[in-house]
């Protein structure tokens, strides 16, 4: 059967006290004695007993609300994954409490306990660059909480999730790039410990692989984030090489576009020194000069499809253990950054 998180009852039974003392010991009223709080707390804090803040107004002890963390909100990636979550829940009449973790773990612990308290139904977790254990989801899932973990993997926690194909998103740009004649890829390469830019540095040597090119380290550079300026700094570094790369293909567009900037302060030009590719597809790609060659997400279906799934979940009456796994098929899209194929190439 599906687990419930226990109640002020399962306490009193317990300890064999009645459920109104319970509640004062838990509210620390004066009258009732030291070592019967101490009792409870700890019995409290054993069966991970959270108040139910709106269980008195709530018939079916639901509050039809979906918690969202996100490692930012501000993105357009994350904005748009909302945007499909949004349109997906409303059909439903579920509301949103959407909370940012700013790529903090501790931050994310505390999202998650807070709104744990206020009693969500379930939550939609995208978890932060600095998330390397899942306890705290682990705590959730053994509450009986729904979860759905989307973008970014927790490998080893099960749970139902929703990921895009970062790997072949990566290879479809890097081959791409060597079809059209580049010899000295470069990648700049995301945090170490996301699955995000693992899977994308592993489509970058695939492709080098297959194409029957050396994988040299000097052209991987490993960035701590995702901004323009992080951008910058492994430009400078690719491009002070003895023998600079003819293409790079970045983690993100935000970091292509630093990139990009560096490249112009050089007097290089794109593509024709320099072919750049990025990954997301941002609204504002398209508008440079030139315009960026970016690997497209689908990420307002991939908004949808993981609130639909946890919706499912809360619709259950039972614990399904059977976690579905769903990866979304991603897009490269060819722009001015770099070069066309050949003629021989196209059909």
């Amino acid at each position: 059967m599906k687990k419930r998180p226990s109640t002020i009852t399962d306490i009193a039974k317990a300890l064999n006290i009645s459920a109104s003392t319970v509640s004062r010991a838990l509210h620390d009223n004066p009258s009732i004695s030291l070592e019967t709080k101490s009792k409870v707390l700890t019995l409290a804090r054993e069966l991970n007993y959270q108040p139910n803040m709106l269980a008195l107004s709530l018939l079916k002890k639901r509050t039809k609300t979906i918690g969202v963390i996100v490692p930012e909100i501000t993105s357009y990636f994350f904005a748009m994954v909302i945007n499909g979550v949004q349109d997906m829940v409303d059909e439903a009449g579920y509301k949103l409490i959407i909370s940012q973790s700013n790529e903090s773990f501790e931050e994310e612990e505390k999202l998650i306990e807070t709104l744990s308290l206020g009693r969500v139904d379930g939550f939609l977790i995208s978890p932060s660059s600095k998330t390397m254990s899942y306890g705290h989801l682990e705590k959730l899932r053994s509450s009986g909480i729904p979860i759905v973990v989307f973008d970014r993997d927790c490998p080893n926690f099960e749970a139902d999730k929703v990921l895009v194909d970062d790997f072949d998103g990566a290879y479809q740009a890097v081959d791409y790039l060597v079809k059209t004649g580049c010899k000295r890829l470069a990648h700049i390469a995301g945090p170490t410990n996301l699955t995000t830019s693992q899977h994308r540095k592993a489509g970058y040597l695939k492709a080098l692989e297959d194409n029957n090119l050396d994988i040299c380290e000097d052209l991987i550079q490993t960035v701590g984030g995702f901004t323009s300026e992080y951008g910058e700094e492994a430009a400078k570094v690719l491009l002070d090489l003895p023998n600079p790369p003819d293409a790079i293909f970045a983690i993100n567009d935000a970091v292509a576009i630093g990139a990009m900037a560096v490249i112009f302060e050089r007097g290089l030009r794109i593509p024709e020194d320099i072919s750049i590719v990025g990954f997301d597809d941002e609204p504002y790609s398209k508008y440079f000069h030139p315009s960026l060659s970016s690997v497209w997400q689908p990420v307002y279906d991939l908004g949808m499809l993981s609130s639909k799934i946890l919706m499912n979940q809360l619709d259950k009456d039972f614990e399904d253990n059977n976690y579905r796994f769903e990866v979304l098929k991603p897009e490269l899209i060819i722009r001015e950054s770099s070069k066309p194929l050949p003629d021989f190439y196209r059909v």
